[in-house]
């Protein structure tokens, strides 16, 4: 995933290099203690575990700890989910010539590639057993071997590793070693979504338009007031990602001064639909509803949730009847009837 350039400060301490963080955009608190815990650990030779949802920006924290750690070799990222053991053996540790059918050069891994540097193994949590095992052994004894080959190689190069898998979970499962899970998070980074960093989305959405234009040759679009609000009532569960993927279809589509709220309502309605779909019958469980004492009432429940919508949608009856799964005029009519406050009831 793709950012860009922002000034980083803290309230309390200010970042050392903040040249290192020049590829995010945030103005987080939360975001900002963690640039300046990445820069504690940068220049440590342990390996480094980033966690966070899927397209929140591990990536972009391991190469900032790239830039940090002083070490003159190279950043050298790889995917390693979906690869069996085979592939990802031969992936990052290499061949010699005759390991196997085909085998008629010598191939250098990965590992040998970002000697001196930095290898980060993206999805780690979809490692296989056997992979698991040879992965260990080059964090704790800095060895590896080729395939095809008898004798040890040493490795020189920092391990850095993300996920978006509980690893906790993965290992009472039997899926994740014990062993391997302490090693890796020597160091542990987590990035929080981007629904808790709300505060990041005018800045991030203005980005995004910004290169959304010039990559497709059209003016940037002026962004209706309302854009920040509705996104602000959506999940993001493809978070800064999906973001950048919601306003290049808009601009794509955008023909106007001011840019159409259309696109993202389709994309917010889409969501909400297959969520309708898979939803468990008991929504407590999916932390939807939870109660304690009293039942209210179907009345009061009514009342509670359109509140809670107007209070989300800052008063915008659309995108609060949007939220609740009915139409326009059918919230107006429940608030005309004074089942829940009046709100500001701004129109896009």
């Amino acid at each position: 995933m793709e950012l860009a350039a922002h000034s980083v400060t803290h309230s309390k301490k200010s970042l050392q290099r903040p040249e290192a963080f020049a590829e995010i955009i945030t103005k987080n608190e939360k975001m900002l203690e963690i640039f300046l815990h990445v820069e504690s650990i940068a220049r440590t030779s342990e390996p480094v575990l980033i966690t966070g949802e899927t397209g929140v920006g591990k990536e972009l924290i391991a190469r900032a700890i790239a830039v940090l750690s002083g070490l003159r070799g190279p950043f050298v990222p790889v995917n390693v989910a979906g690869l069996d053991d085979n592939v990802f053996s031969d992936t990052l540790f290499g061949h010699v010539r005759g390991a196997f059918t085909g085998a008629e050069k010598i191939r250098r891994g990965l590992v040998e590639y970002a000697t001196a540097g930095t290898l980060f193994l993206d999805e780690i949590g979809e490692l296989s057993a056997a992979s698991q095992v040879k992965l260990l052994r080059l964090l704790q004894e800095a060895e590896y071997l080729p395939l095809g080959c008898d004798q040890p190689r040493r490795a020189n190069v920092r391990i850095l590793a993300a996920t978006n898998e509980d690893l906790w979970a993965l290992q009472a499962a039997g899926e994740f070693r014990k062993d391997l899970n302490f090693r890796i998070r020597t160091h542990h980074v987590h990035v929080p979504p981007l629904r808790e960093r709300l505060e990041d989305l005018p800045l991030l959405m203005d980005h995004f338009l910004e290169k959304a234009s010039s990559e497709l040759k059209k003016r940037k679009p002026t962004p209706p007031k309302e854009l920040v609000t509705l996104l602000s009532t959506y999940a993001f569960p493809g978070n800064i990602r999906e973001l950048r993927s919601m306003i290049f279809d808009a601009v794509s589509r955008h023909s106007a001064r001011i840019l159409s709220l259309d696109s993202f309502k389709s994309h917010i309605s889409q969501w909400q639909a297959g969520k309708i779909k898979t939803r468990d019958s008991n929504l407590g469980e999916e932390g939807l509803l939870t109660f304690s004492g009293r039942l209210p009432t179907i009345k009061e429940a009514t009342q509670l949730l359109i509140a809670e919508s107007m209070r989300r949608a800052k008063g915008n009856i659309t995108i609060a009847a949007g939220m609740l799964g009915i139409s326009r005029q059918a919230l107006s009519k429940r608030l005309n009837k004074g089942n829940s406050g009046p709100g500001d009831q701004n129109e896009p």
